[in-house]
């Protein structure tokens, strides 16, 4: 089979948007095959579900948080799912006049820069497979209005996690 004759890829970017522009972002990475790596969802009908982190999910935290010095841009809010993470990335104008000229967007080298260490760090615990699902699913976000919808949606997602189309027992 030629290179050519492989399935073309559905590029996964807003065509001839610049990545690097100040606003906000709302990023989904998922975990290869959507498996459980991150720990679970832990609450009685009458109290409030909240994810627990394993120890996996503890690493991915830690790179989170980490990216917020590392790179120009802020994580503004996020919430680890057993399968899949949410986050909104803020960019703001200091860091495009600080790096005007970017081959890889912020937004890519950050998304890498989580995915890389936090696999490198998991698979030192013994996991062995695949982490995480090729690339993310992000969504520029336009408005105050969607803003807030996102921030709501993140904030109650453990609630709503059998709901949920990334919920996988």
């Amino acid at each position: 089979m030629k290179m050519n004759d492989l399935p073309k890829r559905k590029p996964t970017r807003l065509k001839n948007y610049d990545y690097n522009s100040e606003g906000a972002y709302f990023i989904t990475i998922c975990t290869h095959n959507r498996k459980n790596l991150f720990g679970n969802i832990v609450g009685a009908i009458h109290e409030s579900p909240e994810m627990n982190l394993n120890s996996n999910g503890i690493i991915v935290d830690d790179y989170i948080r980490k990216s917020d010095s590392r790179f120009e841009l802020k994580i503004d809010k996020y919430v680890i799912m057993p399968n899949h993470i949410h986050l909104v990335v803020v960019i703001e104008e200091r860091a495009i006049r600080e790096s005007p000229l970017r081959k890889r967007s912020l937004i890519s080298k950050a998304m890498g820069y989580l995915k890389m260490n936090a696999s490198r760090d998991i698979h030192k615990n013994g996991y062995n497979d695949k982490i995480w699902q090729r690339s993310f699913h992000d969504h520029i976000i336009r408005s105050e209005a969607d803003y807030l919808s996102i921030w709501n949606y993140i904030d109650g997602n453990p609630q709503k996690w059998e709901k949920d189309c990334f919920y996988n027992e």
